[in-house]
């Protein structure tokens, strides 16, 4: 049976990993896609769920446990891959972690909040990406993808119509919205994005961060019906657009911050 094109993403069994997942299980085309994330039981869980609901996919799919946060995981993941496949043709860098409101709530120190901010965001993804690329730029069409934030634009913390741009009022200790880390760490791993688009250019890898918008997820222990009520839209819309750039659809575009419908502003 011949393989198609293998599509590794992290945080695969929920929020917008997941919706990935499904979008290329509803494609034409054949992938072998890599489900990954830290619990092994949730991973195989949502590849059960991703079969029940798409039966007459050409896909295949394939569970994996890594936590991002611990190298030998990410070495154990490496070696599992490079033993079954060889290459990877995509990695998707979704895993992520939204910690403010943990802090917020005296779940977490502040040093914990910002440390295991960067740590996975930025840090993990970082090592992640570094231990797979030799099996990347093995494929004849390699893509890498960041998954970012809206909140990570620089220039656009100036909009003050974004409630996450609205100045507290005086006094101490400030209280309300604050998503000072996890945006601190999404702008890092922007600017990572654009060292590994310089750092394999040479060898034809395609790499973009995604800003997939704001979207009903449990991100940051986050209540979905009510962050749609604040005009979150369904982390479905997410899938179809990652698909297409896997696809093709916006390789114009490499080595930028990519939107729905544009280019998001440094």
């Amino acid at each position: 049976m011949s393989l198609g094109k293998i599509v590794l993403i992290t945080g695969a069994n929920t929020g917008i990993g997941y919706q990935i997942v499904r979008a290329l299980c509803a494609s034409t085309s054949k992938y072998n896609i890599i489900l990954s994330g830290r619990s092994l039981d949730k991973v195989n869980r949502a590849v059960a769920d991703a079969k029940a609901e798409f039966p007459s996919s050409p896909s295949q799919l394939e569970p994996l446990q890594v936590d991002i946060e611990h190298d030998d995981s990410i070495l154990k993941a490496f070696e599992a891959v490079k033993s079954k496949y060889g290459k990877i043709d995509a990695l998707v860098n979704n895993a992520g972690a939204q910690l403010d409101g943990q802090f917020i709530s005296g779940k977490i120190s502040e040093r914990e909040m910002w440390q295991n901010s960067w740590n996975v965001n930025t840090s993990g993804t970082q090592v992640m990406t570094s231990t797979f690329a030799p099996l990347l730029i093995l494929s004849s069409d390699p893509r890498l993808l960041f998954i970012t934030s809206g909140t990570s634009t620089i220039s656009g913390t100036e909009d003050m119509n974004m409630h996450f741009n609205k100045s507290p009022d005086a006094g101490w200790p400030k209280t309300g919205f604050q998503i000072t880390a996890y945006r601190s760490a999404k702008a890092g791993l922007n600017m990572m994005m654009r060292e590994w688009y310089r750092i394999l250019k040479n060898d034809g890898v395609k790499v973009w961060a995604i800003s997939p918008g704001f979207l009903a997820t449990g991100l940051g222990m986050g209540n979905p019906e009510a962050l749609k009520k604040m005009g979150a839209q369904d982390p479905e819309i997410a899938g179809p657009f990652i698909r297409d750039v896997l696809e093709g659809g916006r390789d114009k575009d490499a080595g930028k911050v990519l939107t729905s419908n544009g280019i998001q502003d440094w």
